[in-house]
């Protein structure tokens, strides 16, 4: 039956007349994970510093924030956030409560690969830049995160292609992501069908959009490290 699915031409053709429903899909699902990924970095520098600051109550902060976020699973915390917000009269768009989840889950394994990264420099890195006259600023954008950026690269760039993934989680609530628009299509009564067809396309359209982030990781990694080796 798979096979011959995969196979059918009337199926495929189906999938080409419907071509605007993937095209939708793959839109929402690359705009949710562009905002998703800018709100994680956002929230991931943020907490991240605190993890490496000498202020306990923000590395507690930094630590609350990390351990809840990632011990807890993304589906809970977008249910969580969507439909207790629903019941309690404040209602909120699904591809809103999909970003604010994607971008605080995320938000927190970004933190914790910009703490390491940032931890992994000599602590003489940090007293020379001071007592150069360096402010905090000043010793992060010039000393500290150059030097950690071949540290915080692959595994940022994981998180992000992660994150892309899991747009699919949108289709718990609802959503009009590429995920819920292949399941609506193969499950609707004038569409329904062409299953092995239409998730091989969805497959396709997400390996699209993350491979190239992948690869360019990959490449830019090994450019900073013939750099180091060259210097």
């Amino acid at each position: 039956m798979f096979m011959e699915e995969i196979f059918s031409k009337n199926d495929w053709l189906m999938i080409w007349n419907y071509k605007d429903t993937f095209i939708l899909g793959f839109l929402n699902t690359l705009e949710t994970a562009i905002i998703g990924i800018i709100l994680s970095l956002v929230i991931g520098i943020i907490i991240g510093l605190m993890g490496t600051s000498s202020n306990k109550v923000f590395r507690t902060i930094n630590r609350i924030y990390v351990e809840v976020i990632q011990n807890t699973p993304l589906l809970l915390q977008l249910c969580v956030f969507y439909y207790v917000l629903a019941f309690s009269g404040y209602k909120v768009s699904i591809l809103f409560a999909g970003i604010i989840s994607l971008g605080v889950y995320h938000g927190a394994y970004m933190a914790e690969v910009f703490r390491a990264g940032i931890s992994s420099i000599p602590k003489g890195q940090f007293e020379a830049a001071t007592s150069q006259g360096f402010n905090y600023v000043q010793r992060m954008y010039y000393i500290i995160l150059p030097q950690s950026i071949k540290i915080i690269l692959p595994p940022m760039v994981n998180q992000v292609v992660n994150l892309i993934k899991n747009t699919s989680c949108l289709y718990i609530i609802g959503g009009s992501d590429l995920i819920s628009l292949t399941y609506n299509f193969v499950t609707g009564s004038t569409t329904g069908g062409a299953y092995a067809p239409a998730y091989i396309v969805c497959g396709i359209l997400f390996f699209i959009i993350c491979f190239p982030l992948s690869t360019l990781a990959t490449v830019w990694e090994s450019r900073l490290k013939k750099k180091d080796v060259m210097a």
